[in-house]
């Protein structure tokens, strides 16, 4: 079974928190029940809209294969499932940044992930941002609840 980096129930809190930027992309301000993570989204909502109150489970895993073997970064096409195959919206990015603000029992975490150029932050407990590392490859899996 493949082993998640991170998975939670997001609701969305806010669309285009700074106004509309692209025709076809909304940013998205979450926020999860579990681990109370803000999480802020680019969405490709032509072809997934979201709107706001609206929940969803987002998982961040840093491969597809059920079996956990790690991705080769090439497609090939076939009967072979994976975990794709249970979420409705997938992207492919890479992690380019994790930093620390606060001090105490304050500090948070923040993750930044970019999916060519649909970008991603995660801020929250840093003992979640432990699980990742600079440059990893990261797929992010989305479905409606």
């Amino acid at each position: 079974m493949v082993e998640t980096l991170f998975e939670d129930i997001f609701t969305v809190t806010q669309k285009d928190p700074d106004g509309k930027k692209f025709d076809r992309v909304n940013r998205i301000e979450a926020r999860s029940e579990q681990f109370d993570m803000y999480m802020l989204l680019d969405v490709n909502t032509e072809i997934y809209p979201m709107r706001v109150k609206e929940k969803f489970m987002m998982v961040l895993a840093s491969t597809l294969n059920l079996d956990g073997t790690p991705d080769t970064g090439y497609f090939i096409q076939g009967n072979k499932k994976s975990l794709a195959d249970k979420f409705e919206y997938v992207m492919n990015g890479k992690l380019y940044r994790i930093s620390e603000e606060g001090s105490g029992k304050h500090v948070k975490a923040d993750i930044f992930v970019s999916f060519g150029g649909l970008l991603m932050q995660l801020r929250g407990d840093p003992s979640i941002a432990a699980k990742f590392e600079l440059d990893q490859k990261i797929f992010l899996l989305i479905r409606k609840v």
